[in-house]
């Protein structure tokens, strides 16, 4: 549901940049990200259609004066330092954006040099890794996984402990082994039985599971012992 309050939401919006038709990237959708090109360094950069907004030149140019933001926090191989200003400060810097991208704007739409220096085509660029994790809480969330471990270490007809369905099942994981798309996953090595008659073995799996990952970012967290709500701020 579009959370019309929150003006970069807005359905009416338009751009003056050409979005295609059915992109995951229009006006009302303005992800942050970290990418590069053959010219760039790593920088904070924002999707619309097929294209990459530049925060770090857009910055420097001063389309964002108005807002508390410094140039580190966009010139940066990751978005912690922006996101380290908090939910309603990035909330205003996404509106400005907007504003900018608006086709009822003309403030850097008829900026053709500035455009150039803003605009990067994203089959031209390369997307990193966004943020810098210290640490991390996996959810235990995909039912068919949860299955399939229940079925290895137990067996099928008792794969899905009682409670698995009516509470959250969480988990330490492990933050060194989170990549960005694209790299090459070494098969990972463990103990196997092979026949009831031989020793284990160690050596690589020979079957490999996998799972669609959404991860949420929690801003600044919360201090020990503190709860982080579902509901959220607006």
């Amino acid at each position: 549901m579009v959370n019309k309050e929150i003006k970069a939401n807005n359905p009416n919006l338009k751009s003056w940049i050409k979005v295609p038709e059915n992109s995951d990237f229009p006006i009302q959708n303005l992800p942050f990200g970290i990418y590069s090109t053959n010219s760039k360094a790593k920088r904070v950069g924002v999707a619309i259609g097929d294209q990459i907004l530049d925060l770090s030149n857009l910055f420097e140019l001063g389309y964002l004066k108005s807002l508390s933001f410094c140039e580190h926090c966009f010139s940066n191989e990751y978005l912690n330092r922006m996101m380290g200003h908090g939910k309603l400060e990035i909330r205003e810097l996404r509106d400005r954006i907007s504003e900018l991208l608006n086709i009822e704007n003309t403030e850097l739409s008829q900026n053709k040099e500035a455009i150039s220096k803003v605009l990067d085509l994203q089959s031209e660029s390369e997307m990193h890794l966004p943020v810098k994790i210290g640490d991390y809480t996996d959810f235990y969330s995909s039912e068919q996984h949860a299955f399939n471990v229940g079925s290895m270490f137990r067996d099928p007809n008792n794969a899905l402990l009682p409670n698995w369905k009516h509470i959250p099942v969480a988990y330490h994981g492990r933050a060194s082994s989170i990549i960005p798309s694209g790299q090459d996953i070494v098969r990972p090595k463990g103990q196997q039985k092979l026949d009831d008659n031989e020793n284990p073995i160690f050596g690589p799996s020979k079957l490999l599971d996998f799972e669609l990952e959404m991860g949420f970012i929690t801003f600044e967290g919360k201090p020990l012992g503190d709860q982080i709500t579902t509901q959220g701020s607006r």
